[in-house]
């Protein structure tokens, strides 16, 4: 049985991409030539790959449970024929995308700028804004680096906790609370509160605790950042509850005061993730090594 390689790439890209023309883009081919290959790559397995669901194609079973499979296959042969080269970040020339989480890149990504710039004045990075929704941006190859509190569960995609935070109450100065030396789930729970949710939710994991207390509390608005949250407890007596990272550097300027959260909590912890395409990947690999070192320096962990 004599077996084209390319077809194997041709595969990666149509499986990768969901339709002929994306992978013909992909591949920089012509999409005829896409859809010849499509069809060998039919007739050499004996089964449709993809088939057409209304304007859309539709990977069949077979297809999704070789997905994975043909992209490791890929990546080998690639890491056989291609010579291993080791990396000179001074002539690197490469531009990052970064999906961070809002808190995150206030924080630490001007020393990873720093040390990137440092090396391989080279390499430019952009960092884009979180989605309210999940979305496959790894996978897709549309973002290199993620970090967040959430660890991805796709199998293809890597994941490695650099740090940890624990969740914090934040309000004026001079705010009811303060005056406590104890703030208490009771008192807490009284006022009223603003949550930080992209998705626009009014609760979080802080409401089941309290009804385990058999306490609720009066959530009076949902805003998709901590900073935007940070704002509403300025002026008012309304409390935030955030994760402490993102106190570190706003509280003082806003006039704003940290309290501990009168409940048993876990940590919030701090993913690095990026897809496993990226694991040989020697630049990919020297930009992990930085973030990893950004992010812990100031103590996330």
């Amino acid at each position: 049985m004599q077996l084209d390689l390319n077809l194997l790439t041709a595969l990666d890209a149509l499986l990768e991409e969901g339709s002929v023309a994306g992978a013909a883009e992909h591949l920089h081919v012509t999409a005829p030539a896409m859809s010849r290959s499509l069809g060998r790559i039919r007739r050499t397995t004996g089964d449709q790959i993809l088939v057409r669901t209304g304007r859309t194609m539709t990977p069949t079973p077979y297809a999704i449970a070789v997905r994975a499979q043909v992209h490791e296959l890929l990546h080998q042969v690639r890491d056989v024929l291609a010579p291993s080269r080791e990396l000179d970040p001074a002539t690197l020339e490469r531009t990052f995308t970064l999906r961070w989480h809002d808190s995150l890149v206030a924080l630490y990504a001007p020393a990873l700028l720093a040390a990137v710039r440092g090396q391989a004045p080279g390499v430019r990075l952009r960092f884009v804004a979180e989605s309210s929704t999940d979305t496959p941006g790894l996978r897709r190859g549309e973002v290199d680096l993620e970090a967040n509190a959430n660890r991805p569960s796709a199998p293809d995609i890597r994941a490695e906790q650099v740090g940890e935070t624990r969740l914090v109450a934040v309000v004026r100065q001079g705010h009811p609370l303060t005056r406590h030396r104890t703030v208490t789930a009771e008192r807490y729970a009284a006022a009223e509160h603003v949550t930080v949710s992209r998705r626009g939710s009014l609760g979080n994991g802080i409401d089941d605790a309290l009804t385990r207390l058999g306490l609720t509390r009066q959530v009076v608005a949902a805003v998709p950042t901590e900073a935007a949250a940070l704002e509403f407890a300025r002026g008012t007596d309304l409390v935030i509850s955030v994760p402490e990272i993102t106190t570190r550097t706003a509280t003082a300027d806003l006039g704003l005061a940290v309290l501990p959260l009168p409940l048993e909590l876990p940590s919030a912890p701090v993913y690095l993730s990026w897809h496993q395409r990226h694991d040989t990947d020697h630049a990919h690999t020297w930009l992990r090594e930085l973030a990893r070192t950004a992010l812990t320096t100031r103590g996330a962990a």
